[in-house]
């Protein structure tokens, strides 16, 4: 009787109830699935072997920031070391501090300007590579923006430089690096993007820096596909603000981590998906902003720019007027 109820009711309700309800039913399975796997990625899922894919790691852009402390926590992992610089002082500075932790890590230092004779750089990143099983490399280094300019205000030497650094360097030195690893049907490649370029709808006054790293994530997709059945993994990693140089702060904090900090989380991740935001609380600030309309988050980052740009001129004015 009671079977026959429940028939005789679902029957008698409208279609489109019913599959109101469907659909609500799947909205709800869905999103529960996407949290559980969240849960799963961010802190169940065991970190891999980074030694896999060969005993030596090449890290561009290693004396300061996310480069230092990703090179460092290489490091503590077992791998040795290139690391790939334009000041020899400061890799010779890493370098020492290294060894001063993991007395057994091998470094080998390679000064270039990717700035300047890239193509020199790049030859000489290949001689010292030569023979080394290197089954790690991370494209770190970048320039930014000074500070916020509008695109008519970027000089032709800033707009030679992002290019050349952002673009041409990650490329270039990609392709020393992957022969090596396709000849042992393994490797882990690992390029920095930013949240500038693939988390809000625009970068205002920030337009060249972001369409540089709008090529990395493009660039890093399209290896990904080419080289996954070839045993190389190609991931585009995606961090929002991170303390250091380049955004001008150097306090942490539970949304903007230490370099160590991201770094901790970002090695975590290599192997995986082919693009992340390693760092779980970046993730939670994400979902935040993909719920808001593209037109509000244009604006409060053009207006938060502006803002930013009016107080560097103005410590820019200040320094000229004492100088």
């Amino acid at each position: 009787m009671e079977t026959n109820f429940y028939e005789q009711y679902l029957k008698s309700q409208p279609p489109w109830l019913l599959l109101l309800l469907a659909i609500g039913f799947f909205k709800l399975f869905a999103t529960s699935a996407t949290i559980l796997n969240w849960v799963r990625v961010n802190f169940l899922r065991p970190a891999k072997d980074l030694k896999k894919y060969g005993s030596w790691a090449l890290v561009t852009g290693p004396t300061d920031g996310i480069g230092k402390a990703i090179a460092f926590r290489l490091a503590d992992k077992g791998l040795n070391l290139v690391l790939v610089g334009r000041n020899p002082e400061k890799l010779r500075g890493v370098s020492d501090w290294i060894r001063a932790e993991f007395g057994r890590t091998q470094i080998k230092t390679v000064v270039v300007d990717f700035a300047g004779d890239l193509d020199d750089g790049v030859r000489r990143i290949r001689a010292a590579i030569e023979g080394l099983d290197v089954g790690v490399l991370v494209n770190n280094v970048g320039v930014c923006y000074p500070y916020p300019k509008f695109f008519h205000e970027v000089d032709e030497k800033l707009m030679a430089e992002l290019i050349r650094v952002n673009v041409e360097g990650t490329t270039k030195v990609t392709q020393a690096v992957v022969p090596g690893m396709l000849r042992r049907k393994t490797g882990a490649i690992v390029n920095i993007g930013s949240g500038t370029a693939l988390v809000i709808p625009s970068a205002p006054l920030h337009a060249v820096y972001a369409a540089t790293k709008a090529y990395i994530d493009q660039f890093t997709r399209c290896l990904y596909v080419e080289y996954k059945r070839h045993g190389i993994d190609v991931q585009c990693q995606v961090p929002l603000y991170v303390a250091t140089k380049m955004i001008s702060m150097r306090k942490s904090s539970f949304l903007i981590p230490s370099p160590d900090g991201y770094a901790k989380a970002a090695l975590r991740w290599i192997g995986y998906d082919g693009n992340c935001t390693p760092y779980w609380p970046h993730t939670l600030q994400l979902a935040f902003i993909h719920c808001l309309p593209d037109s509000f988050v244009d604006a409060w980052r053009f207006n938060a720019m502006l803002q930013y740009r009016k107080r560097a001129q103005l410590k820019e004015s200040l320094k000229k007027r004492d100088s």
